[in-house]
């Protein structure tokens, strides 16, 4: 068998690497199960011809924050997340549970909330969907340099009130990271994702209110006070 590598045939070059949204024709569309903070929905689409049924997390979206400081440090915070029983490290973070807030000032808020910080320079760093099989949850994790100190302290309540803060290196993120000791999603990716962006000298972040197509589009839920 020839070896494509060696055809004579003239290379077309390939599109730049991207995802490619698709709409199927939606069929029926149903609310499985209405829960506190997200849901459950099972839609029926036409795909190839047939109907196709899948159900999955119906998610407001969320946002992260990747807060470094001068010397190229880390603000983390530690708290519990009860379904995998764990105490992990993390970034701040949080639900775009409002409806129609921008998600740069939901960034800004959990910054200040979580971290007791505001940030001068915000960036976007990068764009993430955890489980698309499942969820149609998307995280847009930022990049905050240009930190001080937030002039207002917030009480924190449930997994918050046992919240840890610790300032730790980049690199020993990374390290962290590739070595499985952390594994929480917005930390590995805002990680991973920042030290490939600094080797490039910090070149091909986004602006801070660039458009977002991936984020999950509200499906009727109510806005939160």
């Amino acid at each position: 068998m020839a070896d494509p590598r060696e055809s004579s045939e003239p290379l077309v070059p390939l599109e730049p690497l991207a995802d490619e949204p698709v709409d199927l024709p939606l069929l029926a569309s149903e609310l499985v199960f209405d829960g506190r903070i997200w849901d459950v929905r099972r839609d029926t689409v036409e795909f190839g011809g047939a109907p196709l049924v899948r159900e999955y997390v119906d998610h407001p979206g969320a946002v992260a924050v990747m807060a470094l400081d001068d010397d190229d440090r880390v603000f983390l915070i530690r708290q519990y997340r009860h379904p995998v029983r764990t105490r992990e490290w993390e970034i701040p973070a949080g639900l775009l549970d409002v409806n129609g807030e921008d998600p740069l000032a939901t960034a800004k808020r959990e910054l200040a909330e979580e971290g007791d910080l505001v940030a001068s320079e915000w960036a976007v760093l990068v764009d993430v969907r955890t489980s698309p099989g499942g969820s149609d949850e998307a995280i847009r994790i930022y990049l905050a340099r240009g930190l001080s100190p937030a002039d207002e302290v917030f009480e924190r309540e449930d997994e918050e009130a046992d919240l840890e803060m610790r300032w730790a290196s980049l690199d020993e993120c990374v390290d962290a990271v590739l070595a499985r000791r952390v594994q929480n999603s917005s930390l590995v990716f805002g990680a991973l994702a920042a030290s490939a962006s600094r080797a490039r000298g910090w070149q091909g972040l986004g602006a801070a209110d660039a458009p977002w197509p991936g984020r999950p589009v509200p499906r009727g839920r109510p806005t939160t006070p």
